[in-house]
């Protein structure tokens, strides 16, 4: 799995589209194409020309973000600790996403006066318990109807 780094590489992600939501939590998915291996013709080059947000990604595999906003996550201790549990739930769910570029995106605030401590027990274990869920959703096959 790789991370995502760049503005271009989150705001291409972010394009993509809603895969999956859970009350506090959002994943956008784009989805990155494996080049083709057999030329058209004699004067094509060997592969497909890239198109500009597959440019932005270098190798083709799974690709994750996590963006937590400070309007969501006042304290940084808290943003730090999202960000690790959405990394860590993630690699549980690495071999059952497709390859595409996606992005965690806190979208609520947890509730402070239940929460209260930035980084306590119970707030780890809501946060994890949502982004199982959240990646439960999103590494389902997609049914066609």
């Amino acid at each position: 799995m790789q991370r995502l780094k760049t503005r271009p590489q989150f705001q291409a992600a972010l394009a993509g589209g809603t895969v999956s939501r859970t009350t506090h939590f959002v994943l956008h998915r784009l989805a990155l194409s494996r080049p083709s291996d057999t030329p058209i013709t004699a004067l094509e080059p060997l592969g497909s020309a890239p198109s500009q947000e597959q440019a932005l990604f270098g190798l083709v595999d799974v690709w994750l973000g996590a963006m937590v906003p400070k309007r969501w996550a006042r304290r940084a201790v808290t943003r730090n600790a999202i960000k690790r549990q959405i990394y860590n739930v993630s690699e549980r769910f690495v071999h059952r996403l497709p390859v595409a570029a996606h992005v965690v995106r806190l979208r609520s605030a947890f509730d402070r006066q239940h929460f209260i401590s930035a980084t306590s027990q119970p707030l780890k274990l809501a946060v994890r318990q949502e982004l199982e869920q959240l990646f439960e959703r999103a590494a389902r096959p997609e049914v066609s109807i």
